[in-house]
């Protein structure tokens, strides 16, 4: 066992990652927004993550491309001001430098955050080389120890689905310092399995709806399973479906929050009373 494994063994954990070590998988929901944020703790969430698409796509940008640092920086400023836990979507941490990233991480973890994903994936479509994104993840670990990384890798959702690579990637960074690991895109039962089989820390999956159920990967022994982008995106359809209803003559579902309940979500206390 490296003295990294063995010092994120013995470190106390936080809030944060004890929710990955329960009967039952953390769900954990992806905000945009305050609102958004406010409105899904307000439902029970005990966390609530950030959606990096959502972020970027809200803010006129692209997702995936490094572009999203400063309104990223600035949400989870937002969310801080808040109640409830939540953990920041940082992209590869825009950066290639392990230092920068952890500056950015300390940031982060200042105005509020539990936790950080850090992807291994580039706009470019390739991976990046695992030792610069392990170099990444012990860079964080050792500027803010208790900042929860949760260390994710693109070979799935980029169709480099070799299982062992995935593997052998997720194992490099576990010895870097990582808490959690992250495959987006990886649905099937057996690779799930085989994964949990080996893996010392928790493993994150990308709930899909074609995908096993909430039930199901808990039984393959997954701790975490995020919502990603789809949150954001079903908001999107839902507007524009009940505007080109309204328009075209057609029965639109108006099923809403009140004024005064969204009102209520901008609290300075970041909770959102009565919403629910």
């Amino acid at each position: 066992m490296t003295h990294t494994t063995h010092t994120r063994r013995t470190r106390p954990l936080t809030a944060f990652a004890q929710l990955h070590h329960r009967t039952a998988p953390l769900l954990l929901p992806n905000a945009w927004d305050h609102a958004s944020a406010a409105a899904l703790a307000a439902q029970g969430f005990p966390a609530i993550g950030t959606t990096s698409l959502g972020v970027a796509a809200a803010a006129g940008l692209p997702d995936g491309a490094a572009a999203t640092a400063d309104a990223t920086l600035t949400l989870a400023r937002r969310l801080g001001r808040g109640s409830f836990l939540f953990t920041v979507d940082a992209e590869g941490g825009f950066s290639d430098d392990p230092a920068d990233v952890a500056g950015l991480a300390r940031e982060l973890y200042d105005a509020g955050a539990a936790g950080i994903n850090l992807e291994d994936g580039r706009p470019d479509g390739t991976l990046a080389p695992v030792e610069l994104h392990a170099a990444k993840i012990t860079a964080v670990k050792a500027a803010v120890p208790a900042l929860f990384v949760n260390a994710r890798t693109d070979t799935h959702w980029l169709g480099r689905q070799e299982e062992e690579e995935t593997a052998s990637r997720l194992a490099v960074y576990e010895q870097a310092g990582a808490d959690g690991v992250f495959v987006p895109g990886l649905s099937d039962p057996e690779g799930i399995a085989a994964l949990t089989a080996t893996l010392a820390v928790p493993l994150n999956i990308l709930y899909t709806p074609a995908g096993p159920t909430l039930a199901e990967l808990a039984a393959l022994g997954v701790r975490r399973v995020s919502l990603g982008s789809l949150l954001y995106r079903a908001a999107l359809t839902a507007a524009v479906n009940c505007a080109t209803a309204i328009r075209d003559g057609r029965s639109a579902d108006l099923a809403a929050l009140s004024y005064a309940e969204v009102q209520t979500l901008g609290a300075s206390d970041g909770t959102a009373r009565g919403s629910g």
